[in-house]
């Protein structure tokens, strides 16, 4: 697991906002990160890739040129798990609730009482923090239950190589990778080394 505390990420194009939001977050201890479009943010957390860290986006609903709404379904393209909170004005509170029936986390509309803010993103957090553990305890039983040759051939597909080379690098035959590739996959909840990879991603 990444030892980072959680982070609150604030995507908002008026910079008075994005300030206001750091502080109150960060006098409540939080880590707080600042962008100031959808496409900085994007770029920012894209390398993160499937070892996405626990963390909870606060979204304003209108920025340009990259909407909110257009910003939450590329994080979602990304497969990032974020909860995402959307901040709006009154107009558009419809939109706001067609987020949250797309997968958004909650809304919350301006203006709003710094406590009702700070208690969403906690509760957010808090969920994210949850499912991440589950994850681990997972990952951790799903380990435990390898064998040494299946554990050897795991970090083997971690480090990309393909059959033929495990097997020489193993002095087994590639059948015998196949084998305990398949074990592997069915143990760790899994279809294909690349998804492995990612889910290895959280646990490491």
């Amino acid at each position: 697991m990444n030892p980072t505390r959680p982070a609150i990420h604030v995507v908002d194009d008026d910079p008075d906002f994005r300030d206001a939001l750091a502080w109150l977050f960060d006098s409540r201890g939080h880590a707080v990160q600042t962008w100031a479009s959808g496409q900085l943010f994007l770029d920012g957390v894209r390398p993160q890739g499937g070892a996405w860290s626990p963390a909870v986006v606060l979204l304003d609903i209108r920025m340009e040129p990259l909407s909110g709404l257009a910003t939450f379904e590329l994080l979602k393209s990304l497969g990032c798990p974020w909860p995402v909170l959307f901040l709006t004005g009154h107009g558009d509170v419809s939109m706001a609730v067609l987020a949250v029936k797309n997968g958004a986390w909650d809304f919350l509309e301006k203006p709003f009482q710094d406590n009702e803010l700070v208690d969403k993103v906690e509760a957010a957090l808090a969920r994210t923090q949850s499912d991440d553990a589950q994850l681990e305890q997972r990952l951790r039983q799903s380990m435990a239950s390898l064998s040494q040759r299946e554990r050897e051939v795991l970090e083997q597909l971690l480090q990309g190589h393909y059959n033929k080379n495990i097997a020489d690098h193993l002095g087994i035959t590639p059948r015998t990778v196949e084998f305990h590739r398949a074990n592997i996959f069915e143990k760790m909840g899994v279809h294909s080394a690349v998804e492995l990879r990612t889910t290895w991603g959280v646990f490491t």
